[in-house]
């Protein structure tokens, strides 16, 4: 089907009202026909600037991606902003826990590379670091959100209800456990930060960032 010769609706209108329907009705259950009803159009309308569903998709993951809102960056203390923005994505996301999964459908790294580019032209490690601490921030975030999400949209509790009997070091360390989701996430980061810091050090290249 051709696209029509002039737009009805723009791009982001239509991410925005693909992401609606994935909120209210599931990922699964997308179809360029909810998404045209949702904004009062014909399904056409939508080829003007999509040439498919996964076009869409992709849009969608932008839009979501796009919303992450970081406040002030302290390029002095790198690493502290960086843990604010992986929690701001991880916050971001789990507005949207449907949408979750469509970011590993869409990969954020081949839609939206100028983020990636500006944050690692900031980063004051060594360059051959850059690309561990690129993969490893991303699978730290985008995997704790993943799991959160499918945790909130599925209705299933994060850690099962186990026996102590069966299985005494897992009751133990969810009985002294004292963070929720989120200050376990930031936990997680700034021990990897400190390998990074530690990994430098030993290999003669001190790092230039401290914790505060």
């Amino acid at each position: 089907m051709g696209r029509p010769d002039k737009p009805l609706i723009s791009r982001e209108r239509a991410a925005k009202a693909a992401l609606d329907v994935i909120d209210t009705k599931g990922l699964g259950s997308l179809s360029l026909e909810l998404v045209a009803r949702q904004l009062g159009v014909k399904a056409p309308s939508l080829y003007y600037h999509f040439k498919d569903k996964h076009e869409l998709l992709c849009e969608v993951a932008l839009c979501i991606l796009r919303d992450v809102r970081l406040g002030s960056a302290n390029f002095n203390d790198w690493e502290q902003t960086m843990i604010d923005l992986c929690v701001a994505t991880r916050r971001t996301i789990l507005l949207h826990p449907n949408a979750a999964p469509l970011l590993l459908d869409v990969f954020p790294r081949h839609i939206f590379p100028r983020a990636y580019e500006f944050w690692m032209d900031k980063c004051p490690y060594p360059a051959e670091y850059h690309l561990m601490v690129l993969e490893e921030t991303e699978k730290i975030t985008y995997g704790s959100a993943l799991f959160a999400a499918a945790s909130r949209s599925r209705g299933i509790a994060p850690m099962p209800d186990l026996d102590q009997r069966k299985f005494p070091a897992l009751t133990r360390a969810i009985r002294a456990n004292t963070n929720d989701e989120e200050a376990i996430f930031i936990g997680v980061l700034k021990i990897f930060f400190a390998g990074v810091r530690a990994a430098a050090e030993t290999d003669g290249k001190a790092s230039p960032v401290r914790p505060r």
